[in-house]
């Protein structure tokens, strides 16, 4: 029983303890503009070698509100949205979250990430 409960702990060290790491490349600042939507980008790094390619479907969030993204052209593992912000409000508060699939025992397993708040204020000319 303690060799099953040992393996047990080290493969959730294995699976769980692989960095994985979203880097927001977005500006903290942006020029408020006429159509009201912002570009906001990151990097996903991970050393998590059980990560299936193409599984990755990374989102912005805002509030209860996901906008999907897309991968960025030509940069690998970077990823790129528009997001809305309101011409009455002068910031936003917004998440990254990626879903991703792994190479789990038996079948692929469902995983994600979600980052730190960031807030991006819309300032005016």
């Amino acid at each position: 029983m303690r060799k099953i409960a040992l393996l047990t702990a080290l493969c959730a060290v294995v699976f769980s303890g692989c960095a994985s790491r979203i880097t927001n490349l977005t500006p903290t600042r942006q020029p408020r503009n006429a159509d009201g939507v912002y570009a906001v980008e990151f990097v996903w790094d991970t050393q998590q070698q059980s990560v299936i390619d193409g599984s990755l479907k990374p989102v912005v969030v805002i509030g209860l509100e996901q906008y999907p993204m897309r991968p960025a052209l030509n940069i690998a593992n970077r990823f790129e949205a528009v997001i809305p912000v309101p011409a009455d409000k002068s910031f936003t508060v917004y998440n990254f979250k990626v879903d991703f699939m792994y190479r789990g025992y038996g079948s692929p397993k469902q995983d994600s990430k979600l980052s730190p708040s960031y807030r991006l204020d819309i300032v005016d000319k």
